[in-house]
C-alpha cells in the first residue's frame, strides 16, 4: 500500500503521513482519522478489505497541531494538495471529533460529503480534563502514555480484543512526546460541535455496547445531536472495533457508502459494483432499517 509523507504548512516539521490505496480515479475517497493513540496503520484491516472491494481509502496520521482551528486549516490544505474536493470521513474517538470540527469549519464551502463517527464524541468537556489541557505540552512522554493507557480496557478480554489492545499499545509507543501532547490537547481543549452547521451531512454513528472510554451520556449526546443518523451498533469491540471486529465495521462502512454508489461522490470504482451485489445490499439495508423501526 503506497505510503506518503506530505508537508502542506509553512512549518516543515508538520508532516502528514498517509496510506492512499485503491483506484486513483475515485475523487471522493473515504479518509480515516485515528484516535489519540493511533497511527495511520491502525486501519490496516479496513484498507485491505475495502480496497479489495474497489474502494479508494486514505488512512492518515496528523502532524503536531495544538488547536482545532489549526488542525482544520492544515487538513483543508492537505485535501487541496491531494486535489480532493469532497471526501467521506471515518473518525475514531478524537478522529471523530476532528472530523465533525472539520465539517463545521468548511460548512460554507463543504468538503465533507458524509461522516462515520466511531466511538466519537461532540464535546471535549466529557473527559473532565479541560483544565489540564494547557499543561500536556509540559509533561514527559511516559506520563502522557500513562494517561492514554488509563483509557484502555483491562480485565479478561477475548483474543481479538487483546490483540487489538497490544497493537494499539505498540502504536502508542511509536509516538513522540509532542505528538502525544498535541493530540491529548486537541482531545481535551474546551470545544464542542455546532450541529446546525453540519445538519445536512449524512452520518452513521458507530458505537459499542461493551466497555469503552465513552460514557453512556456521551453516546446519548451524539444521538441527540444527529437524530437522523444511521446507527451501527456492535455488541462488543471496546475502544478499537476497527481492529478487533473489523468484519462488522467493514460491513457497516459499506452500507454507509452504498447511498453514494452511482453518484459523483461514490468512493468505489463503478466497475466493481455489480447489479447482484447491489441487490444483496438493498436487502441488508431494508432489513436493518426495519429492525431500527421496531
Amino acid at each position: 500500500v503506497p505510503f506518503f509523507q506530505i508537508i502542506v504548512d509553512d512549518d516543515d516539521s508538520k508532516v502528514w503521513s498517509l496510506y492512499d490505496a485503491g483506484p486513483r480515479s475515485i475523487r471522493c475517497p473515504l479518509i480515516f482519522l485515528p484516535p489519540v493513540s493511533g497511527t495511520a496503520d491502525v486501519f490496516f484491516q479496513q484498507i485491505l478489505a475495502l480496497t479489495g472491494w474497489g474502494y479508494r481509502v486514505i488512512a492518515l496520521q496528523y502532524p503536531v497541531y495544538w488547536d482545532h482551528l489549526e488542525f482544520c486549516d492544515g487538513f483543508r490544505k492537505l485535501l487541496d494538495h491531494l486535489q480532493l474536493d469532497k471526501v467521506h470521513l471515518f473518525g475514531a474517538s478524537l478522529g471523530g471529533f476532528l472530523a465533525q470540527k472539520f465539517a463545521e469549519y468548511t460548512h460554507k464551502s463543504p468538503r465533507v460529503q458524509s461522516l462515520i463517527l466511531c466511538n466519537a464524541f461532540s464535546d471535549t468537556s466529557i473527559f473532565n480534563q479541560t483544565w489540564t489541557a494547557n499543561s500536556f505540552w509540559l509533561m514527559p512522554a511516559f506520563m502522557l502514555k500513562k494517561i492514554v493507557l488509563g483509557n484502555f480496557a483491562s480485565g479478561p478480554l477475548d483474543p481479538e480484543m487483546a490483540d487489538g489492545i497490544d497493537f494499539m499499545v505498540d502504536r502508542l509507543e511509536s509516538l513522540g512526546q509532542s505528538e502525544l501532547a498535541s493530540r491529548l490537547t486537541l482531545n481535551c481543549q474546551n470545544s464542542y460541535v455546532e450541529p446546525h452547521k453540519i445538519r445536512d451531512i449524512p452520518v452513521t454513528i458507530m458505537d459499542v455496547f461493551d466497555q469503552s472510554a465513552l460514557s453512556t451520556e456521551a453516546k446519548e449526546e451524539m444521538y441527540k445531536l444527529y437524530p437522523n443518523a444511521r446507527r451501527a451498533h456492535l455488541k462488543t469491540g471496546g475502544n478499537f472495533p476497527y481492529l478487533c471486529r473489523s468484519a462488522e465495521v467493514n460491513l457497516y462502512i459499506q452500507i454507509h457508502l452504498l447511498q453514494f454508489h452511482g453518484t459523483r461522490y461514490a468512493a468505489i470504482d463503478p466497475s466493481m459494483v455489480s447489479a447482484e451485489e447491489l441487490e444483496v445490499q438493498k436487502i441488508s439495508l431494508h432489513t436493518s432499517s426495519e429492525q431500527e423501526e421496531q
